[in-house]
Formats: structure tokens, sequence, C-alpha cells
């Protein structure tokens, strides 16, 4: 696959790394992370207003901007670049793609455009450190006047400020593959609990999310036909999560860099050490290599949101780049501690931010050994089915 910048993906990723230098420097970070909702209401309303980024890849039929995979891809790099603090993430890359491959299109209509509008979302499904569809053990019973959901969550990205909760759940006494159901569901729900949860990166915030005896109308469900869909909605925001640490690599190499052609050892910059030109080149093929890997991967993830029948190759491309660009990221983030010296952990330099972001976003998802396993299952599945195929032939 060859693979250039349009005209127009070019002006999009320089202008959003142009206007996150103006409003996601190092003390607009600290501020929001210290708040209890994580991010800045006032910028996220200029994110929606002047910039529609939340609208980047959804249909013009909603409203949106109706471009593709790449283009979210490029801004969210530079968000990951800047430690931008904002329910994006949750909002864009887990909801929004939920409600695009669950729902109907009543629904896709009135809560896009809520999202559009400003309004927050995220995403709900896990319990555990599993991160795949068995992860869901939320369970939900049909009523005459449409469902009632049980369970609990972890790890949901900004779930104690989102507006809108998309949540997985099994049929109760059903299976999984064949039983499992998608709802959104309104933050002022009666029966709805959330809790936020401090974690190691204070730049993204989490919560637990409770459901007790929720009662849901019918106009709640997205799809009763879940597990296929899910996998893909996490595939997406799979490759997202990939594209912000591919982002952070390459800004801990730039701030290293910078910062040995000012420190002086010995008389000299250590800019001009040998050691230190060793360490600063393979960060940046670390950097490279994750940077491919992740637009490869959105190019899938186009292929298949236009239509394209890649879901197996979009599972296989999202865990390739998971896998590689967490350990770029975590990988090159200590590298560049190791450059600042020890100031480089210290509270007044932002090596240390990245480095526990990079050490979150890892595990978040899914860690390296997490997605290479995916990836051994896929390829035995692969070759039973090719096994199976000549046998039969």
């Amino acid at each position: 696959m060859e693979f250039a910048f349009t005209e127009e993906q070019i002006m999009i990723r320089d202008t959003a790394e142009a206007f996150l230098a103006e409003v996601s420097d190092s003390a607009a970070v600290r501020e929001a992370m210290a708040s209890d909702q994580g991010y800045d209401q006032a910028l996220w309303s200029r994110i929606c207003e002047e910039m529609f980024w939340q609208a980047i890849h959804l249909p013009e039929s909603c409203g949106g901007m109706g471009l593709g995979y790449v283009e979210l891809v490029a801004v969210l790099e530079q968000m990951g670049k800047s430690l931008f603090c904002s329910p994006f993430f949750a909002t864009v890359c887990q909801a929004a793609n939920a409600i695009l491959i669950a729902g109907n299109e009543q629904q896709k209509q009135h809560y896009l455009a809520e999202i559009i509008a400003g309004k927050t979302a995220t995403l709900a499904y896990t319990n555990s450190l599993c991160w795949d569809v068995s992860a869901v053990d939320a369970s939900y019973e049909k009523t005459a006047e449409g469902y009632v959901l049980n369970g609990s969550y972890r790890y949901v990205i900004d779930g104690h400020t989102a507006n809108y909760i998309v949540v997985a759940a099994t049929k109760a006494g059903g299976d999984a593959q064949t039983d499992m159901a998608l709802f959104i569901i309104e933050s002022a729900q009666a029966g709805l609990e959330r809790e936020w949860l401090p974690t190691l990166d204070q730049t993204r915030k989490q919560a637990a999310v409770r459901l007790n005896n929720v009662r849901l109308t019918t106009d709640s469900l997205l799809t009763e036909s879940a597990a296929t869909k899910l996998q893909q909605i996490i595939d997406l925001a799979t490759i997202a999560l990939a594209a912000e640490q591919m982002g952070g690599s390459q800004q801990v190499l730039d701030m290293a860099v910078e910062y040995t052609k000012e420190r002086e050892q010995f008389g000299r910059k250590i800019a001009s050490f040998q050691a230190i030109k060793h360490k600063a080149a393979d960060m940046m093929c670390r950097a490279e290599v994750a940077r491919s890997s992740v637009y490869y991967a959105a190019c899938i993830a186009d292929e298949m949101l236009t239509g394209g029948s890649l879901a197996g190759e979009l599972t296989e491309a999202a865990s390739i780049a998971k896998a590689y660009c967490s350990e770029s990221y975590f990988k090159n983030a200590g590298e560049c501690i190791q450059m600042f010296g020890g100031v480089g952990f210290t509270w007044e330099y932002d090596p240390h931010l990245y480095f526990k972001r990079a050490k979150a976003s890892e595990h978040l998802l899914g860690n390296p050994s997490f997605h290479r396993e995916k990836l051994a299952k896929l390829l035995l599945d692969d070759n039973s089915s090719s096994l199976e195929l000549g046998v039969a032939s």
C-alpha cells in the first residue's frame, strides 16, 4: 500500500498542530488534569464550534464533515503530542463509533446531532482487564415496557462526566456471542451510578459505572446482535488510541532532542555524544514505524466504515498498531527521562506526564501481550481454515 497525505489532510494536520500548541501547552494540561472534570469546558466548546473536530468522520447526512478515519487519526496524533485533556477520545472514538455501527438511522440522526452540538459520551463494556467482547458481564432482561439492566463497568473513559453512556450487556442466562446487546443511556437515568477513579495518568479521567435495575425503553436499544459490532467498535477505538500513542512517541523524541542541545556535560552539549545520538536514532525509528502501523490501520478502518468487508483485517491491523505503539511510546518516554537526567521525573518538567500517559495507554484496551495473543489466534484460525479448505478440495 502506497500512502501519501492529500493537501486537505496536510491542512487538517497542520491546523490541529497549530491550534493545540496554542491551547494545550504545559500550563493548560496541568490545569485541566487537576480539575474534577478533567478538561476545560470552554475549550471543549471551542473545539466543537470552531474546529468541528467532533464531526470529522461523521456522515454528512447526520450533520458531520463526511471525512475519513485517516483525517481523524491525523488530529489524534496531534492530540497525543500535546497531551490534550478532553472528552474527545471517549465521545468520538468510542461512543460515536458505537452509534455509527450499531444504531439505526433515527438513532444516528438524533445522537450524532447531540454529539455534534457538543454533548459528550463514552463506552462501557468491561469490568476486568480483559478488553475484547468476552469481558462483558453486565446483564439485561426484557420486560413489557422495554429492558432492565444490571451490572458494573470499570475503566470507563470520562464516565463520570459524559452526557451519554453506551453500555454492553448480555441477556440473562444467554450466550455472549448471540445474546449481547448495546444500549445508550442518559447520565440522569435512574439507577445509574458513576464514580471517578483516581489513576496513574491524571491527564485522562476514568470512572466506574454501576447499573442498578436501570429501566430503559426500546428506544434505548442500539442492537441486539452486538458481539461482532462491539468488536469493530473496540478495534476502531484501539486504532485511535494507537494514534495518540504515536503522537506522544514523536513528542518525547522532540523534547529529548531539544533538551540535549541545551544541556552541557564535560564542557560539551550532550547532543554531540555518540551514545545520545544512538538513543535519539532508535527513538526516531520507533516513532516512524509506529506512524506507518497507525496510518495503515486507519486506511483499513476507512474501507470498513465505507462498506468494505474488512472486519478481520481491521482487528489484525488494530492489534499490530496497538502492540507496537504501546511499546514505542513507553520506551521513548523512558529514554526521554534518561536523556533529561534526574530532572526528567520531577514535577516541574513534562517528561513524567508523558511517561505516565504512555504506561496507562499501554494497558488501556489491551497491552502488547494481549494483542500479540490475538494476532496468534487469528493466524491459527487462518491456518486452520486453509487446511480445511485443502482437505475439502
